[in-house]
């Protein structure tokens, strides 16, 4: 068996002569989580729809489960689309035995186990109600384990996190973890950031539908220098003459002459000798704090986007 869930090579799709996506190379392990990133119109739906089979490639190639046809595996994948499926008359109950249906199960064993994933998420008491009267955060559960009763082995999860409340974020993260401890592999798409940062082994970012980056968080943060935020009775002179130190912007003046200011470290500098040179100059610090870049910032430093054009950095606030 194959160590790799999906493989894409040089995959291309067009729109007349607009490219939703471009030139795309990357690999899912099996058995990790792997986060598809970027921004509204990144191309990631339209490489999700791909990897599906729903969309035909203008050319590349792709391998899902060992098939170069989507269409023939599709039984062992999962999939949660942006647009939730459920109808809103059906009741949890039926949805699991209709989707569990779907991909072959039989209706009773769906049934099972859909309403042990539903129990474990807390919501049993909602088993038999119409989809209608549950809550977005609780349908969109649902939905999930839909999509889950017969077990997959890839499951595609397309901004699964869209419109939930920390509370559900929170536990739909939890259900994702436990996913890919089964064995699973799980591909989720978002613009959000913190939850990639949280979940993914792997990361993908688009921007404009070209690939910017692919590897790992912490390999996608250790491209952004550190930054330090030193409050004293302080020049700008002094704290640009800090060893590391490649630039400083005043943030703000204080009572008695204290500054704030913000100092951004070369890459590869150690806040650590800043600090003790600090002190080995005497200089008048009242806070020296380190602050190591998130994928937010590496998101920015990787596409040079801006902040108005980058994409969602925590659960509901904006960039």
């Amino acid at each position: 068996m194959t160590e790799i869930a999906v493989r894409l090579q040089h995959v291309e799709k067009r729109f007349g002569e607009n490219y939703a996506v471009r030139d795309l190379s990357f690999e899912a392990p099996r058995g990790k989580i792997f986060g598809f990133l970027g921004p509204n119109g990144a191309g990631k739906t339209s490489t999700l729809r791909m990897v599906l089979g729903l969309v035909v490639p203008s050319s590349g190639r792709i391998e899902v489960l060992g098939a170069t046809d989507s269409r023939k595996v599709r039984d062992r994948i999962g999939f949660l689309p942006e647009e939730r499926g459920l109808y809103r008359r059906m009741t949890p109950a039926d949805a699991f035995r209709f989707f569990g249906g779907l991909k072959g199960l039989d209706p009773a064993k769906a049934l099972a186990r859909g309403t042990a994933l539903l129990e474990d998420q807390g919501l049993l008491h909602a088993l038999h109600r119409p989809v209608k009267a549950l809550s977005k955060g609780m349908a969109q559960k649902v939905a999930l384990i839909s999509a889950l009763t017969h077990q997959p082995e890839l499951v595609i999860l397309d901004e699964p996190f869209s419109g939930l409340d920390p509370a559900n974020q929170q536990s739909l993260e939890r259900l994702v973890r436990e996913l890919a401890n089964g064995g699973a592999t799980v591909i989720f798409s978002t613009h959000v950031m913190a939850h990639a940062e949280r979940l993914c082994d792997k990361v993908v970012l688009l921007a404009k539908g070209t690939k910017v980056f692919d590897g790992t968080v912490a390999e996608a943060c250790a491209q952004v220098p550190q930054a330090l935020v030193v409050e004293g009775v302080l020049s700008l002179e002094q704290v640009s003459a800090l060893p590391g130190v490649a630039s400083v912007t005043l943030q703000s003046t204080l009572e008695e002459g204290v500054g704030v200011f913000e100092a951004r470290l070369g890459v590869g500098a150690s806040a650590n000798l800043a600090l003790r040179e600090a002190f080995a100059r005497n200089l008048d610090i009242r806070r020296f704090e380190s602050r190591s870049p998130g994928l937010h910032d590496a998101f920015i430093k990787i596409t040079g986007a801006t902040s108005s054009s980058a994409p969602m950095t925590t659960e509901g606030q904006a960039a």
